[in-house]
């Protein structure tokens, strides 16, 4: 008996996969304990509706990360910050510092792990600094620091 899964089952398969049981697995414990469900055509056509609208959101997602980067690759946000006689920074520029100065000066949220930093910058000067939009998605930000 075809049936779609409504929940991920150890050794059997994973949630709205279609899978072949037996009549008596199905019928005595898939189906009471609401774990499954038919695979009539009615419930296929659900199953459907719902990868295309997992697919639609995808999508969008997609498209909002190239548009935010392209909006990146315009920007350059400015850090001022306590530094030495020779260019040296009194502790270090980080992902959360970039993330709240891209907040504060150009109004866009990007969460501070997106952010992707070897380690935080030690000196004064410009940075191009990579951001995680998206699976496959990444942007460029211009980062100037400077010294108060």
């Amino acid at each position: 008996m075809k049936v779609i899964l409504l929940d991920n089952i150890k050794g059997v398969g994973k949630k709205d996969e279609v899978i072949n049981a037996s009549d008596g697995y199905a019928r005595n414990f898939l189906f009471p304990k609401n774990l499954a469900v038919e695979a009539n055509k009615e419930n296929m056509a659900k199953l459907q509706a719902k990868k295309d609208s997992k697919q639609h959101q995808k999508d969008l997602e997609k498209e909002a990360a190239y548009e935010m980067m392209k909006k990146l690759k315009d920007i350059t946000i400015q850090i001022p910050v306590k530094a030495g006689e020779n260019g040296k920074i009194f502790g270090g520029v980080t992902a959360k510092e970039i993330a709240e100065n891209l907040k504060s000066q150009c109004k866009m949220e990007i969460d501070k792990k997106k952010i992707i930093l070897a380690e935080p910058i030690k000196t004064l000067g410009n940075f191009q600094v990579e951001i995680k939009l998206y699976e496959g998605v990444t942007g460029k930000l211009k980062v100037q620091v400077t010294s108060i």
